[in-house]
């Protein structure tokens, strides 16, 4: 055992990541520079290290000509785009466009029908069982309506990743689980249920569970719902400052046009399974295509219809079939 763990006595109001790193290599080492690297089951907080293994260059996940369809229904449509290492990347469209879809064909959670989905140089479709299991270990997932376990106390959520896949001693991770919480203002909530939480709060306590293990990936379904304008603007800039700390790679599906354009590098807009416009937010925000316009400006007339196509709406009331 090494000496005497460090105590965090008062965590800074962001992530507390100079704190946690260096807690991190004390911990396992005891003397500067000697945190291992990671295995399976235990975390390498020594980032200077562990990014030498990856060109900066290779971007994290590209997708190439992706085509993706429940069934007979089209969703993707040869869709390319790339998430470089280090950058926030957001995803926009209308509802049912294909957003949470291309997350799920990144996490291996559904294959393309057509094209290739590379994570880390990695093919994804070609991944055996472990081999997507190691991978997804390295992604943080922030799904759709938080997917908190509601048997468990907010505490035991955030602890359940660090508890599965690492083998720190449960003193450490009762300090991480506080620092993540205290990170998404909630550290005050650890020992309420589910149950007892605003949607806001969930979708925070979620978040705190998604960075749990700083992994190298990290995949955002709709962050901002529920948010008030305050814990919305926080955990925006969290989202960045998270990034940055860790030379991560994160991608933000949502449809908070002012929120993104403050911390993202690039944005990609989909309509009709297709990548409909592309650009930097400085790019987005003086951009004179139709689409983008429409949607920036949330106006109600323009190419992106607001009915889902059926059919004649006459013929409908009248005793046909819509």
């Amino acid at each position: 055992m090494i000496g005497t763990k460090p105590r965090i006595i008062n965590p800074s109001g962001g992530a507390g990541f100079d704190v946690l790193k260096t807690l991190m290599w004390q911990w396992f080492s005891g003397v500067e520079g000697g945190c291992p690297h990671a295995t399976v089951r235990r975390l390498c907080y020594n980032w200077g290290i562990a990014l030498q293994h990856f060109p900066m260059s290779e971007p994290f996940v590209r997708l190439e000509n992706v085509r993706f369809a429940y069934g007979e229904r089209a969703i993707l449509r040869d869709i390319s785009l790339s998430i470089p290492r280090g950058k926030v990347v957001a995803i926009m469209g209308g509802s049912g466009c294909g957003k949470t879809t291309l997350l799920r064909l990144i996490g291996g959670q559904e294959k393309a029908v057509g094209g290739r989905v590379v994570v880390d140089g990695q093919d994804v479709a070609g991944l055996g069982r472990e081999a997507l299991y190691a991978l997804r270990r390295r992604m943080g997932m922030l799904f759709q309506f938080g997917a908190l376990f509601t048997g468990m106390t907010v505490f035991d959520n955030v602890a359940f990743p660090l508890r599965e896949h690492t083998d720190l001693p449960p003193e450490l991770i009762d300090d991480l689980v506080l620092m993540k919480l205290h990170a998404v203002g909630l550290r005050g909530a650890a020992r309420l249920m589910p149950g007892e939480l605003s949607g806001g709060m969930a979708r925070r306590v979620a978040l705190a569970r998604t960075i749990a293990l700083d992994p190298a990936l990290l995949m955002y379904d709709e962050p901002f719902t529920g948010l008030d304008p305050i814990s919305l603007g926080v955990i925006g800039q969290l989202i960045r400052r998270l990034n940055d700390a860790l030379g991560a790679s994160s991608v933000i599906v949502t449809h908070d046009i002012q929120e993104s354009l403050q911390i993202v590098d690039y944005i990609y807009f989909i309509s009709e399974g297709r990548v409909a416009a592309e650009g930097t937010p400085d790019e987005i925000r003086h951009t004179k295509d139709p689409f983008v316009h429409q949607f920036v400006h949330a106006e109600a007339d323009g190419p992106v219809p607001f009915h889902y196509p059926a059919g004649d709406y006459g013929q409908a009331l009248t005793g046909g079939r819509g």
